[in-house]
Parts: structure tokens; sequence; C-alpha cells
């Protein structure tokens, strides 16, 4: 038996997003939109049939976590500078409300995603894909080793994250 690394790189693995980078209490981008695109590399050992695993396992579920966030604005919910609530307005309609350095940006729920992260960076959006995966048993039953995410917001310009699976033999740490 030997390993192998895949490498998941579909061209429909991406999404189309808008959002702002905060940079201070102060400082932030204008709302401004990117084509974002994603990859995965699992280290997997080969099996006695010549596999790996069923790849259209990880691209499903990576292509499902895409589709959530096309064609939406980002917003993050652990932002120190951004508070964030939802308000009935003069047209009687709900709003979600953006606060940042005393602007209110106001948008509607539909058109928002809320991401636990700090900031929508690829810094931040390249973890978040991998606790998504995680955060799925048909993904963790899968036999890898490591699984790299890797998120990019234009041409050279990619953040990853790695996730190293601990051994699942209790005598490996030993």
């Amino acid at each position: 038996m030997h390993r192998t690394t895949i490498e998941i790189s579909k061209e429909y693995l991406h999404f189309h997003s808008a959002h702002f980078t905060i940079f201070s209490d102060r400082e932030r981008e204008d709302l401004h939109g990117h084509s974002f695109y994603v990859t995965a590399e699992v280290d997997a050992p080969v099996g006695d049939d010549g596999l790996a695993f069923d790849y259209n396992i990880l691209k499903n579920a990576l292509k499902a976590h895409c589709d959530a966030l096309d064609e939406k604005l980002l917003l993050p919910e652990q932002s120190p500078h951004l508070t964030l609530h939802r308000q009935v307005l003069l047209d009687d309609r709900e709003y979600l409300i953006a606060t940042f350095a005393g602007e209110q940006l106001p948008f509607l729920p539909r058109d928002v995603v809320l991401l636990p992260l700090r900031n929508i960076s690829v810094e931040e959006l390249a973890p978040w894909f991998i606790e998504q995966l995680r955060s799925s048993e048909v993904i963790t039953e899968l036999d890898f080793s490591t699984l790299t995410v890797r998120v990019s917001s234009g041409p050279g310009q990619w953040a990853g994250a790695t996730w190293q699976r601990q051994s699942k033999d209790p005598s490996a740490g030993a």
C-alpha cells in the first residue's frame, strides 16, 4: 500500500460574493465583490482497488458550501469593529443593519450570509471551509490523514488551511 495526494480543483468550485475587509476600528474597504475559488488537497492511502476514496463525496460537499455563499454579501459575526442587528425601517421591511465606525449599512437579510469569522478574507474563509467539512460525518469517515483547503479571491492570491487528522490508533501516540 502507498499514499497519494489527491487535488480537487474544479472550475465549478467557486462563489461570487460581496464583502468589505475591515482593517481597524476606523478603516474598511468599500463594498465590492470577488469571484472566490476553492481547492482541496487530501493525503490518503491507496487501497487494494487502486483508489484512495470516492472524490465525488468531497467535490459535492465543497460545491454545496460554495453554493451557499454564491451571490451573497458575506459579513463577519465576530469582528470587534462591526455590530449587526435587525431593524424594521420606515418601509416596514426588516433589514440587517451593519454598523461600522458610526456608519449604518442596511441590507436585506435574504442577501446576507453571516459567518462566524473576524473578517471576510481568504485567511478566514479557508479554515471556515475546513470546519464545514469536518462537521460532516460523510467527510470524516473518509480515510485520509490531512486535508488542505485553499481559497482565492483572485489570480495569484490564495490562503490555505490544513486539518491534520489525529491517528485512529490509540497506541500510535505512545
